[in-house]
């Protein structure tokens, strides 16, 4: 069998059965006619050259591509699973803060907690990302297959053809006006984190002592039923705090109005803490007892309760300041 042979045996056999017997035909008279009169077997390679691999012309003849997710749609594929598996990975973590809190018993020490929570962190958000992987990849892979146009030109994030005034979509950001995806994550991760702090403080927060087991959790430095009694506002915090972190990443910059929507957000849930913090029954009396003999404090109460009070408020002020200087960066 000569080398036009076996290339002509090579493409048809990546094609439907159908179809083999007329490309084969159709390959031998075009190799044919591209061969001189008297040819040898170099002759022969550089027609096969010309040509190209096997593979690539057996996709040529076939109505579906060889690629997963082809040039056309790659980069849309990328934009949206950037923006969506960070997203996926902060729901899948406030569900299992939520599951983990609702069965806990109070039986288990703060480093079990603390352990149990990153293990099961770590695997969720791994589980997650994959199956959001998995199904993403697919839908964009049919997506592939069903769209009969030829055309390869990559569409951009509005499924459309590329043209010059796109550009003047596009605002250059500087490095410290950019909000990364981890920034957003971290801002995700930190509300579920104090909102699951919040709503189970009486067993997560408090007095801990070593114990034969470890770690034995001996009183809770907060009122519960107190703490609980503000649960609507608390809830308004929450939600937008996550409206915040979703505009963060929509926007990847900070903008002014950004500035000024984290400034009212910041004032707001210092406004809410401090009338929280100051409810006059919010400190559990054995914690007050507690660490007054502790630290031999006379006004425990007041002097924790201010600390914590200017940490929150100087805290919120570095927020705001950081928000409004990235949002005047030029």
């Amino acid at each position: 069998m000569n080398l036009i042979d076996i290339y002509i045996q090579e493409v048809t056999r990546r094609l439907p059965e159908k179809m083999r017997e007329e490309i084969a035909l159709e390959l031998r008279s075009t190799t044919r006619d591209m061969l001189p009169d008297d040819y040898n077997e170099e002759d022969v390679k550089t027609v096969l050259e010309k040509l190209g691999s096997p593979v690539k012309l057996a996709n040529n003849y076939r109505d579906r591509p060889m690629y997963l997710i082809g040039p056309r749609y790659f980069d849309v594929y990328v934009s949206l699973l950037k923006m969506i598996l960070p997203i996926a990975a902060v729901v899948s973590l406030i569900a299992m803060f939520a599951e983990y809190f609702i069965g806990y018993q109070g039986e288990e020490t703060i480093i079990n907690v603390v352990l149990d929570l990153l293990g099961f962190g770590i695997w969720r958000v791994v589980e997650v990302s994959i199956q959001t992987f998995f199904w993403f990849t697919i839908v964009f892979a049919i997506i592939e297959r069903t769209d009969t146009g030829k055309d390869e030109q990559p569409l951009t994030s509005s499924l459309q053809k590329w043209n010059p005034a796109d550009l003047k979509k596009i605002t250059y950001i500087p490095k410290k006006k950019k909000i990364s995806k981890f920034e957003v994550f971290g801002a995700f991760l930190w509300t579920a984190i104090w909102a699951t702090l919040y709503f189970y403080a009486n067993q997560l927060l408090g007095v801990y002592e070593g114990g034969k087991g470890g770690l034995e959790f001996v009183t809770p430095a907060l009122n519960h039923e107190v703490l609980l009694s503000f649960w609507p506002i608390v809830l308004v915090v929450i939600g937008l705090e996550i409206a915040l972190a979703l505009y963060k990443l929509i926007k990847g910059q900070w903008t002014k109005r950004m500035a000024i929507y984290n400034t009212a957000l910041q004032v707001f849930s210092t406004i809410v803490f401090i009338v929280i913090f100051l409810n006059p029954n919010i400190l559990n009396p054995d914690f007050i007892s507690y660490m007054t003999d502790l630290f031999e404090i006379n006004d425990f109460k007041t002097w924790f309760k201010g600390l914590v009070l200017v940490s929150f408020i100087v805290s919120s002020a570095l927020n705001i300041f950081d928000g409004i200087r990235k949002a005047n960066i030029r």
